[in-house]
């Protein structure tokens, strides 16, 4: 399947993206800290990275141009428990291939991470 990268400043919330994703049959590395997942990034095929729009040192939009730098071809679905339509925008416009909202709903995750990959 596939190999997805989880970044998440609350280790709860990773860990349960992590679990949905792996009973899927996905490869899945889920952090807490933005250099921990670039460098993962930098050092690994990821075909898709779950950010967080809050996080510790730097937010979602930053970690999402950084990978956008390393890798061009991974795909991205941004999170937030805050969503803004300006948010949205900017993390389109940055190359994110879809947003789900917080708290996760696991059937909208699953088909959205299904979509994505299938395109």
């Amino acid at each position: 399947m596939a190999n997805i990268l989880v970044l998440d400043d609350v280790t709860d919330a990773g860990i349960l993206i992590k679990r949905i994703l792996e009973r899927k049959g996905h490869q899945v590395n889920a952090f807490t800290e933005e250099e921990e997942a670039i460098r993962h990034m930098e050092n690994n095929e990821t075909n898709l990275a779950i950010l967080d729009i809050k996080l510790k040192k730097m937010t979602g939009v930053e970690v999402l141009e950084e990978i956008k730098k390393i890798s061009p071809a991974t795909r991205v679905i941004m999170l937030t428990g805050y969503p803004t339509l300006e948010t949205a925008r900017e993390s389109l416009k940055l190359g994110a291939d879809e947003y789900c909202v917080k708290p996760i709903d696991k059937q909208e995750l699953e088909t959205k991470v299904e979509e994505i990959l299938a395109g």
